[in-house]
């Protein structure tokens, strides 16, 4: 079940969507107040379930930015675990711009229009690179029952971050989309300066 000193598990629903009908387990954050969301498909409980965790992005989920792959990731992912027949996708909430949220995302994005990479734009602005924190979701895939996880993520960090919370990380299952002229450079700073493994 639920961890009480992290989550709370709200609601569940059905949700429909272009790929299959996923469950929508709403939970909210003990620590925080800010509410996640597992998208499931399938059971989800025991060894070596599909995963991914994918942190909130407006530009890119919502409005299909390209300035970075987040839209593409997300959709990508859920069709991916409706061809695997089961799994999970988190979707984290405050994690807008790696945790910094929206409004200073913004700000970085109009450093970026000036020639900073996303980590040097981050910094002029007296930002961390990345605020993240991964707790909520190793508690929500606690309250799932899943045992192991293949993780969807070119992010050796949330590898870590999981195992660290009890959740082992069987397999690392690469997630890479196209680049395209708009997030080539973005692209390219996280691969050289942020240890994701991208080609």
């Amino acid at each position: 079940m639920s961890n009480p000193a992290l989550i709370e598990k709200v609601s569940v629903a059905r949700l429909p969507t272009p790929y299959g009908v996923f469950a929508a387990h709403a939970y909210r954050s003990a620590l925080d107040g800010v509410e996640h969301l597992a998208v499931v498909y399938g059971d989800p409980a025991g060894e070596a379930t599909l995963v991914r965790l994918h942190s909130e992005c407006l530009t890119g989920d919502v409005f299909g930015s390209l300035r970075c792959d987040c839209g593409e990731q997300l959709h990508r992912a859920l069709q991916r675990i409706v061809d695997e027949g089961r799994g999970v996708l988190l979707y984290l909430r405050g994690h807008e711009g790696r945790g910094i949220g929206l409004a200073h995302k913004i700000s970085a994005y109009a450093l970026q229009d000036q020639g900073l990479d996303t980590v040097d734009a981050n910094a002029a602005l007296g930002l961390p690179i990345d605020a993240r924190s991964y707790d909520t979701a190793a508690a929500m895939l606690k309250d799932l029952e899943v045992a192991t996880v293949r993780l969807m993520s070119n992010n050796p960090k949330k590898i870590a971050a999981l195992e660290a919370s009890g959740i082992p990380v069987v397999e690392r299952v690469p997630h890479a989309v196209q680049s395209n002229p708009e997030n080539h450079h973005y692209l390219a700073t996280k691969r050289q300066r942020m240890g994701h493994l991208l080609k």
